[in-house]
This record gives C-alpha cells, structure tokens and sequence, in this order.
C-alpha cells in the first residue's frame, strides 16, 4: 500500500486529467441540448493538470517492483517527461482555443463532448508514453493515444476527405502497432523482461541472439517512426493532415510528434547507453547499430519530405511534408548519441511549437473564408490582410530556419551538436535540405506579395480573440531568436536528472 500511494503521488497529473476526463463526459450528459460550456470545461481542466504539473518536483519510479536487480518501475516521473508533458498541455490548451475559431468543430456543436473526451484520451496517452519504462506500458499508452487520433482525424465528417483520413490512419496505425507489438514479444522472448533496464543489461550479454534482437529492433523503431511521421513510415501523414480537420492536423503535428520522440529518446537512453564521457557523448554498449540508422532515416525523412513538398498546391499537404522534414531535422539530435543532441532536440520542440501552431492557424482563418487551403486564394493577401500575412511571413521564416527568429536558434544548436560529433558530411546534407525548403516557403510568400490581386482575393480580418492568438504565438518566434537564454536554460534543467547535464 506504501508504493501504490507513493506511486499516485508521483503521477498526480495523470490523475487530475484523468478525473477532468471523467468530468467532461458528466458534463457532457448534463448539458446535452447546450454544450457552449464544453470547451471551458475542457479548459479548465488543462490548466488544472498544467497547475499540478508544474508543482510536482517529485521525481522516481512509480508502480516499482523489486527483482535481483533492485527495484524498478514502469513509469519514470523525472524533469525530461515534464518538459514534454508541458509541451503537450501548452499544445491541448492552443487547440482548444483553436477549436473556438474553427468553422469545422463549431459545425459539431451536438458532438462537442466527444470531440474533448477524444482529445483528453490522447492527452493521457501522452503522458504516460513519455514516461514509460516498460514495453507493456509503452504499447498500451502508444494505443491509448492512437485509437483516440483514429476518431478524430475523421470526427466532423463534413467531407469524404474526413472519413478517408481516418481509414487511412486506422490501417497504417494497425499495422505499425502490429510491428511494434511484434518486436515486443521477441524482446521479451529473448530476455524474459519487458523493463527497459533489465534487458538493456542483458542483451549486453555475449550470448545474445544479436539477429533476432537487431530483428526485434528494427520492428519497434517501427512503430515509433510511425508516430513521429519519419520515412518510410510517413505515408499516412499527408492524407490524414489535409482530411482531419485543421485543428487535429495542427495536435498531431505538434503534441503526438513530442510525445513519439520522448519516447525514442527514453527508449534508447535506458536501452542501450550505458554511461556518458566527460565530453557529452554516450556510450553506446549495443551490438545493433543504432547510429547508421537513425542517419539513414533522417537523411531519408528530411529529403523526401522538402522535395515533396516543392509541388505542393494544398497548404495542409505541403505543412504535411514540411512536418515530415522538421522530424528528421529533430532525429538529427538523437543520432548524434550525445548531451548537446538532446539539449538541441529540446529547444527546437519549443519553437517548433510556436511556428508550427502559428502557420496552421493562419492556414485555418484563411480557410474559414475560403472553404480550402488553396495556395492560389493567398494571391494579394499581404495587401488585403496584412496582419495574418505578416504573421504568416515571419512563421515560415521560422520553419526555415533564418534569423532573426527563434526557428534559427532551433537549427543553429542541432548543427553544432552534429559538427561537435564531427559528423560534417551529415551537417552539409541537413544544410542543403533547409536551402531546398526555403523555395516552398518562399513560394507562399510570393503569392502573398507578389502575385497580382485578382477578383477572389479576399479579406480576412480576425476577430479580437484571433488576433490576441496570432500575437501570442509570432511574439514569442521574435523574442526567442533574439533572447534565447531562458529556453536553453529551460532545457538544460530538464536533462539534469537524466544525468545528461
């Protein structure tokens, strides 16, 4: 009873958005006929779990069981999974404000407790997948978190686009789980754990089947490269990010990315380091090569991902494929098995953040009034709305990577991290990939500025409430890429308990 009550102390956020959860639906029941007071009770219970969360410096291993190695736990509550759980409700909170601005869920009003209840399902999938130590737990919080994505990437089911993004997301969702769970019981087949520390240790042993584990390997990178949308797991992600709603495009693209590298990072960490050197880098105890993967992935996923994009027409395809290229900027990081690769992988999550969130709500106000994502309907939109042109100007300056924004300072420490690992060639490709991506930015700009104004151009003009939300989120890109010292402070206090700072 002692560790089950000092467990519950160590997860009192999940436990708080659980019972939000909870609250949500009753209300739901209560208010059938008028659901107006749905969202704010959707709000408030993210800032409760957002009050608890950053008033919880408790740090451990809940639900531990004692074995001949000590005691272990399957969930680990340290400052590394709070910094990504705080990214994850600073992103629900955006998307429920976002949801008040969207022509798509206020045509739902009827259904609006479920579209909350889905989204607060994957919320506490979240949390407990950037915090898992355990295999079982890891694929249970993985599922938890998808099947509610399932739902909502065809919940309005205003167009056939709706349904089919779903569909498509549900196969490939199934099949990657498939992999995942596969490679899952061939771990534990082979060690008899599923506690990511326990096997660590063993498979270090000389006598371990290294082609069944490299097998076991590759399957569960699988299933997580499914989330974080890398190639060549990336297939679903164009199509369900232009037929789910924009709100739901923008949460996957953000909030289930954070939570798919979390994972990732934890996954290898207790996996296969094994200590780390004075100057920052892991050592890396593991038969399989992890590094010659994870550069090949990147390589793959930021390539295919700025290349596809050159020819894109639809704005939620082409942030689709730019998304896809920002993951592999983000694996860029990891491969480097070094302090400065995580240190920079946290600093660009929180202005990818900003950026990302900031580009899909001027994509979403724009379409309100147009009905699509055309790249043709922005044609002498900088005359006509200047607000959200310059906004949207300076967001996809950011995602480029140019100063004076804080998408640069993003950049700028991921290619450090990799010169410090003297992976040059690497760094170059990177650098050349973020010149390709310049052009399809560039190429909304154009159209914005350069591009005559014609009898569909239309006018935009935000309400209050919208542009209070644009200037939250540009104000910060701004701030961070000229003040940065806060964030990399941010970010190094999060690593320390990993030992890593």
């Amino acid at each position: 009873m002692a560790n089950l009550y000092q467990s519950l102390e160590l997860i009192r956020p999940e436990i708080v958005l659980s019972i939000a959860l909870v609250v949500l639906v009753m209300f739901d029941l209560i208010f059938h006929v008028d659901k107006k007071i749905i969202p704010y009770v959707a709000l408030i219970g993210l800032i409760a779990t957002g009050v608890f969360l950053l008033i919880n410096n408790q740090s451990g291993f809940a639900f531990q069981q004692s074995n001949l190695m000590g005691k272990i736990g399957m969930v680990a509550v340290d400052s590394f999974g709070k910094y990504f759980k705080i990214l994850i409700i600073v992103s629900s909170i955006l998307i429920v404000c976002f949801s008040f601005s969207s022509d798509e869920i206020q045509k739902i009003q009827d259904r609006l407790g479920e579209y909350y209840a889905l989204i607060f399902g994957m919320i506490l999938g979240m949390f407990f997948m950037v915090s898992a130590t355990d295999l079982i737990l890891i694929y249970l919080s993985l599922e938890l978190m998808s099947l509610s994505s399932y739902v909502l990437a065809g919940f309005t089911k205003l167009r056939d686009r709706n349904s089919e993004a779903a569909l498509k997301y549900l196969i490939y969702g199934a099949v990657s789980s498939g992999l995942m769970l596969y490679g899952i019981s061939l771990l534990y087949g082979l060690t008899g754990s599923t506690n990511l520390h326990i096997i660590g240790l063993i498979l270090q042993a000389p006598h371990a089947n290294q082609f069944t584990v490299a097998f076991a390997n590759i399957l569960i990178f699988a299933g997580i490269g499914y989330k974080i949308s890398s190639a060549p797991f990336h297939f679903w992600t164009p199509d369900v990010y232009e037929g789910a709603p924009i709100t739901i495009t923008t949460y996957l693209s953000v909030a289930s990315k954070a939570a798919g590298f979390a994972l990732l990072i934890r996954f290898l960490k207790l996996y296969v380091v094994a200590d780390v050197d004075p100057l920052g880098f892991w050592i890396v105890l593991s038969s399989f090569d992890w590094k010659s993967l994870l550069i090949v992935i990147s390589i793959l996923t930021m390539t295919l991902g700025n290349f596809t994009a050159l020819w894109q027409n639809n704005l939620k395809r082409l942030l689709a494929f730019s998304s896809i290229a920002h993951a592999g900027y983000l694996m860029l990081g990891i491969l480097v098995f070094s302090n400065g690769g995580l240190l920079a992988v946290l600093i660009y999550f929180a202005v990818y953040l900003l950026m990302n969130f900031g580009a899909f709500l001027i994509v979403m106000l724009i379409g309100n009034k147009t009905g699509n994502e055309n790249i043709d309907d922005y044609d002498g939109l900088g005359f006509t709305s200047p607000l959200l042109a310059v906004s949207f100007v300076i967001f996809l300056v950011s995602l480029a990577g140019l100063p004076p924004t804080a998408g640069f300072i993003g950049k700028l420490y991921l290619f450090v991290a990799l010169v410090d690992a003297k992976m040059i060639t690497v760094a170059v490709i990177a650098l050349l990939n973020t010149v390709v991506s310049l052009y399809y930015y560039l190429r909304i700009v154009k159209h914005m500025y350069l591009n005559k104004q014609t009898q569909k151009t239309i006018t935009v003009t935000p309400k209050l409430s919208e542009a209070i939300l644009v200037l939250v989120l540009v104000v910060p890109v701004l701030v961070f890429g000229i003040y940065f010292q806060p964030l990399v402070d941010w970010a190094k206090n999060s690593l320390a308990i990993l030992g890593l700072m």
